[in-house]
């Protein structure tokens, strides 16, 4: 398998994705801005959503993919009996859940956007929507089982494409209301439940050749099973710990009007450069270096350990340069018409900055928690990420009066570098990692050719400032060309200094 090609498949299908995600976002906030029904959709479609990258981002893969390669190399038989307990147990636990949150909606609402309780329309509005939205757990919990099979059987496209479905069903509904004059944000919420349904009928296609999903009534909490729980709600809470940090700034946003907007809007552009950067990269290496550590393959282990923190690195250093230089620019091509006016494009381009210094400690993260869990260790993992989250909220809660709602990216990249540091820290100390005097110097070459990138994209944005005003129509296209040229830079750049290469990336 090649790590760089291999994550070229997984992150193109995550860009369309995310392109996507951008058409339904920017006609979101065309139509809805940041009023009322924009906050309480996002506040419906957070707890869904957040599972959904808890899950299908390579969370579950922490702790499914170890020990599910471990079951198939006693045999397919192995392999497919622990999945049908693992299936059927996971079937029966969100049904339950489901239920229980469908009653209790009111709490639910209250504890995540607690602000929300002051305007009692809002609050009303916000508790129709989720459950409306929350059955899409059911659904992409189970397609998060499906993608885990296929990416153990080194199967990427099809998990990495999946998330297309939700966009485009998002988008055709969005119009469609639009067209009928029908209640958008109500339409969307139903439509974030028929995207679930709709995503894991076609995973049970393209899974038939591994796996064919079977109901146990009676399921075995067999020795396997036991040790995969065990492992699955740590690594749930380590590897998802952006995504419950992001929770919280929810959670505390939602006391400042358009607060929940602004995040999620600067969330939904940072994004993207972290589920190539961390998100592929982690997922893509998992299956073979848990298969590495079983058969205590040490030079391969090492050599799938270096790579993925080089690509990691290689793919988010630039990024995070190009957020901080380029995000109002995005943020106005982006989303700057219609309901979004300026001050919204002003608000969330100050959250974005905020948020991309912290998306190399993201993508790390996502990457070195799974050094631990390919290792079927959970409990490191879970103490770093419980000392980031805490060291978060201690942040957000103690000075979100004083600062606002931008404090929130602040903490929540504080709170990220502390945990990748943490990380690196303790892998070093348990001999899990070991650098070499390539790797590092591959380090320091990725340094210089952001830094040229930089350079460019900064004087290139001053050249084409008056195309970026607020009222501009063809904005997008000269952001799109800035870009694109500064991406063609830094990989020809990165090329020339021989960082760049796909046999370099070959793990066998």
């Amino acid at each position: 398998m090649n790590l760089l090609s291999s994550t070229s498949v997984f992150g193109f299908y995550t860009l369309i994705s995310r392109v996507l995600g951008y058409l339904r976002d920017i006609l979101i906030a065309i139509f809805l801005g940041t009023s009322i029904y924009a906050d309480a959709f996002f506040v419906a479609f957070r707890l869904p959503n957040t599972f959904r990258r808890l899950f299908a981002e390579g969370t579950f893969n922490a702790a499914f993919i170890p020990s599910y390669a471990e079951a198939k190399l006693k045999g397919e038989g192995s392999g497919k009996n622990f999945v049908d307990d693992v299936f059927s147990g996971l079937l029966f636990i969100l049904i339950i859940l489901i239920i229980i949150v469908e009653i209790f909606t009111p709490f639910l609402v209250f504890l995540i956007a607690p602000g929300f309780y002051e305007d009692s329309e809002k609050f009303n509005i916000a508790t129709e929507f989720t459950r409306i939205t929350f059955p899409f757990l059911l659904f992409v919990s189970l397609s998060s089982l499906l993608s885990g099979i296929l990416n153990t059987n080194n199967k990427f496209a099809a998990a990495a494409a999946a998330p297309i479905i939700l966009n485009i069903v998002l988008i055709f509904i969005l119009l469609m209301s639009f067209f009928y004059d029908q209640n958008l944000a109500k339409s969307l919420s139903i439509g974030v439940t028929l995207a679930g349904i709709l995503q894991f009928i076609i995973l049970v296609f393209f899974t038939k050749k591994f796996y064919f999903p079977s109901i146990k009534f009676v399921f075995s909490f067999s020795k396997r099973i036991k040790f995969f729980l065990k492992k699955l709600l740590p690594s749930i809470f380590s590897s998802g710990i952006t995504q419950i940090n992001i929770l919280i700034g929810t959670i505390i946003a939602s006391f400042q009007s358009g607060a929940v907007s602004y995040l999620y809007y600067a969330d939904r552009v940072y994004q993207i450069n972290l589920a190539i950067a961390g998100i592929a990269v982690g997922t893509v290496a998992l299956p073979t270096l848990s298969r590495s550590i079983k058969l205590k393959n040490q030079k391969s282990v090492d050599l799938i350990q270096n790579r993925s923190l080089e690509l990691s690195l290689l793919l988010s250093f630039p990024a995070t340069f190009g957020l901080l230089v380029a995000s109002e620019q995005i943020v106005t091509s982006l989303f700057g018409y219609g309901s979004f006016g300026n001050d919204d494009v002003i608000n969330t381009s100050s959250a974005l900055k905020f948020f991309a210094i912290g998306v190399p400690a993201f993508a790390l993260i996502k990457v070195l928690s799974n050094f631990y869990f390919a290792r079927d260790n959970t409990k490191f993992p879970f103490y770093v990420s419980l000392i980031s989250m805490v060291l978060n909220v201690v942040i957000s809660v103690s000075l979100f009066r004083k600062f606002g709602f931008i404090i929130i990216p602040i903490a929540t990249s504080i709170s990220a570098w502390i945990g990748a540091i943490g990380y690196l820290i303790l892998l070093t100390r348990n001999r899990y990692l070991n650098f070499g005097y390539k790797h590092l110097m591959n380090f320091f070459k990725i340094l210089i050719a952001t830094f040229l990138m930089t350079i460019f994209l900064y004087y290139g944005l001053d050249y084409f400032e008056d195309k970026f005003e607020y009222t501009y129509k063809f904005k997008l296209i000269y952001l799109l060309i800035m870009i694109g040229s500064a991406a063609i830079i830094y990989l020809f750049i990165t090329k020339l200094m021989g960082i760049l290469s796909f046999e370099s990336y070959k793990l066998k």
